[in-house]
């Protein structure tokens, strides 16, 4: 009896622990198997942006994840060609629609808008989206204009959408209304050209408390991480069940 219960007292610290792990975008996978470049943990809305830039074509390649307001709600990514707000942004929207993933465009023109299917400012391709573990992910590739280094994002997650298809508006507390930045796609490098960044950028304004300072440490070590770089600590905790069971007698 007492192996049995160090046994089920260490399998649920491992499932906390995973779980837990979970919770940041180093440790986030697709079924589509798509694999980005970078990933941060937006400061927002509990959401995520997994992302590479391809300098040569101009391409962004970007997955957004996100749990809707309620389970039937829905969650957007969106890229702004003016300034870091939601009105006038090119949006992607994505929403369970009974057991399938409904995904539609959006020119923002007004707070609630009128219709959707719009053509974007920006040509967007390989459009799909998914459902899993509470949480909607959102894929596309974003053909952006030659030499763009910086792009004004906004993200947000809404309760449902009306029987027109349209999203039912936002709450509009500090985490919704804050939930909006810029994406530093290129850094200059001393030879006075660029290469793909590591890091996007909060919104003017708003610096993370836990953001590392100015220094060779700091860009080693930036809110923008590569996948895999951290090792499941579920692995390990797995590795003490097996430990304990053969340990306790």
């Amino acid at each position: 009896m007492a192996r049995l219960c160090f046994t089920l007292v260490i399998l649920a610290l491992a499932l906390v622990v995973s779980s837990g792990e979970s919770l940041t975008c180093t440790s986030q996978k697709f079924t589509n198997n798509n694999v980005y470049t970078n990933c941060t943990d937006l400061p927002h809305l509990s959401a995520y942006l997994h992302w590479t830039y391809n300098t040569t074509t101009s391409t962004l390649s970007m997955a957004f994840v996100a749990p809707p307001a309620k389970p039937e709600g829905w969650v957007a990514w969106a890229i702004n060609p003016n300034k870091p707000a939601m009105a006038g942004a090119q949006t992607l929207l994505a929403f369970k629609d009974t057991d399938n993933i409904t995904i539609k465009t959006y020119d923002i023109n007004s707070p609630k808008p009128s219709k959707w299917g719009h053509n974007l400012s920006y040509g967007v391709r390989d459009l799909s989206a998914e459902h899993s573990n509470g949480t909607i992910k959102i894929f596309a590739k974003w053909k952006l204009p030659k030499n763009t280094e910086t792009v004004n994002h906004v993200w947000q997650v809404g309760p449902g959408m009306t029987k027109e298809g349209l999203p039912l508006s936002h709450e509009m507390k500090p985490d919704n209304v804050q939930a909006k930045g810029t994406l530093q796609l290129v850094v200059a490098t001393e030879g006075g050209g660029g290469s793909p960044a590591l890091a996007p950028q909060p919104a003017a304004g708003f610096v993370p408390e836990s953001a590392p300072a100015p220094g060779p440490a700091a860009d080693k070590k930036s809110g923008s991480s590569r996948i895999g770089e951290r090792i499941s600590v579920g692995f390990y905790m797995a590795l003490l069940v097996i430990l304990g069971s053969l340990i306790v007698v």
